[in-house]
């Protein structure tokens, strides 16, 4: 496994060995000793979670202001562009965004530590999205920042893949801009 850093601190983008040949591929989508080895990290998960969306649906900007989520997330078919956003106060990349693209065909992952607001959109017919936690989902602390707020500047790729208007939940319309939103410390 490959861990790449990128303009936030502790998110990395992960590329695991592939083994492929005429009859298809090979990888090991997780390995804790591979993990620890590629990114200096030991980390318990304790919850798996899969999405099925279609194109368009944008989900985010979450995270939990108490039992904190690191997410280990890929795509197993189709693909998306992936998103985390520093709502650590005392970060110094407090407000950054970093993005990357995940596909079933590139492998890719991301780890997204605890204290990231995170959300993807499909650009694919439709996308499997599978991600691993470090602590439970609890819904009384889940926050919404705004997708689209201008003091973030996230470059969504929407328009270079047809979608017009993303299609949100009534929990990500309602999303604040991070200016108003409740962050970590």
């Amino acid at each position: 496994m490959n861990a790449q850093t990128t303009a936030i601190d502790g998110v990395l983008v992960l590329e695991p060995k592939v083994f492929g040949d005429a009859r298809g591929f090979f990888m090991e989508s997780y390995n804790r000793r591979a993990f620890g080895q590629a990114t200096g990290l030991d980390i318990d998960f304790v919850q798996d979670n899969h999405s099925r969306s279609r194109q368009g649906v944008l989900r985010g900007l979450h995270y939990q202001i108490q039992q904190p989520q690191g997410k280990l997330v890929r795509v197993t078919q189709g693909a998306v562009f992936d998103v985390a956003v520093d709502v650590r106060r005392s970060s110094p990349t407090f407000g950054r965004w970093v993005g990357v693209e995940l596909t079933a065909d590139n492998h890719r992952q991301l780890w997204v530590p605890a204290g990231m607001a995170h959300g993807f959109v499909v650009l694919s017919d439709s996308a499997d999205f599978l991600y691993k936690t470090t602590d439970y989902y609890a819904p009384e602390f889940e926050r919404s920042i705004a997708w689209d707020d201008p003091t973030i500047g996230i470059e969504w790729p929407l328009a270079a893949h047809g979608i017009t208007e993303p299609l949100l939940s009534d929990k990500d319309r309602a999303g604040v801009p991070l200016a108003r939103a409740e962050v970590l410390a």
